[in-house]
């Protein structure tokens, strides 16, 4: 039996956890906490993340990190984008040399520009990697509502080894070879999500919001194919599927920041009375970052990026994205 270390005790990382416990593989969720990790083993329940779903008894739970991973031979990274590398740091001296090292984190590393794979190389050398990613609501995922996923990774057998581990009657995965588009398309999505929740906030309606989801898309993918993905990456369950459940979920935690901000609220003071953290905040001075160094048109990113990092009026954000020069589609 294949033993497979959860690291990260928020909503996703619990909820991986326990499918592959129900997948019957024997699992361990680690928490960077020590009270809370015994809060977790006491009444097997993440009251903070994932509250009303039961932990299994047969799920370890520790924040002793060699206990964690001793003996696995899967390591799920469920870590948010901007911890990821501290965390990293304390795997080095663990033989990895057989593990198989999985991402679930969607974001763009702030200063660097990082995509989540090469944080894990520059961290970790020549591991064996890939990423879950996909339109996972946490809860439903949990509940078993119906949903579809994408593992991708640059070498195929990986990508299909872990296929077989992760999937479930009500979670059904599927491969992709290109890393690069999937790791883009998950961490993107997020800033057109604040947008869309910015739309909601102001009280817009469905035809703003599909205005920004088909242009959103067209931003991601335009830059996603200059730094070398798969144009059809962004049109699947990575990008769009993922794009649209942010967009519209009222779980969406990236639309919640958006939205508060349409009601007039400052993007800082929504974040630290957060439970959980909203990645879009983050990736869209990553993905300004990046469209300036790219030289890729993305108005949306920049009125984003603005709006969050600049105090832009939202308002002002919108209109001035309608009265840009007119051109075809």
């Amino acid at each position: 039996m294949k033993k497979i270390a959860v690291l990260g005790d928020g909503g996703w990382g619990t909820t991986l956890a326990i499918q592959l416990n129900k997948n019957g593989f024997k699992t361990t969720l680690w928490s960077a906490f020590k009270d809370y990790a015994n809060y977790l083993n006491k009444k097997r329940t993440n009251t903070k993340f994932l509250s009303g779903i039961k932990i299994p008894k047969s799920i370890e739970i520790t924040s002793d990190l060699k206990e964690a991973l001793d003996s696995s031979l899967i390591i799920i990274l469920a870590i948010p984008s901007q911890y990821l590398r501290s965390v990293l740091q304390r795997l080095k001296g663990f033989d990895l040399s057989k593990t198989i090292v999985v991402n679930v984190a969607k974001g763009i590393e702030k200063v660097s520009l990082r995509r989540m794979s090469e944080v894990i190389s520059e961290e970790l050398g020549d591991v064996k990697q890939a990423m879950l990613s996909g339109p996972t609501i946490a809860r439903e995922v949990a509940f078993g509502i119906p949903t579809t996923a994408v593992i991708a990774s640059n070498n195929l057998s990986i990508a299909k080894l872990l296929q077989g581990i992760f999937n479930s009657e009500r979670f059904r995965i599927y491969t992709n070879k290109d890393l690069m588009g999937v790791e883009l398309g998950a961490s993107l999505k997020n800033v057109i999500a604040i947008a869309c929740g910015i739309s909601d906030g102001l009280g817009f309606g469905t035809n703003t919001k599909a205005a920004l989801l088909a242009r959103g898309l067209a931003e991601m993918t335009r830059l996603g194919v200059k730094m070398g993905a798969n144009e059809k990456t962004f049109f699947g369950i990575s990008g769009l599927g993922d794009l649209v459940t942010t967009c519209i979920s009222s779980l969406s935690r990236n639309r919640f920041l958006g939205e508060q901000i349409g009601k007039g609220k400052r993007a800082k003071s929504i974040i630290r009375h957060m439970q959980m953290i909203a990645e879009g905040y983050p990736t869209a001075k990553s993905a300004y970052e990046l469209s300036k160094k790219f030289k890729v048109d993305m108005p949306i990113t920049k009125e984003i990026y603005s709006v969050l990092y600049k105090n832009k009026n939202p308002l002002k954000a919108v209109n001035d994205l309608m009265v840009r020069k007119i051109k075809e589609e």
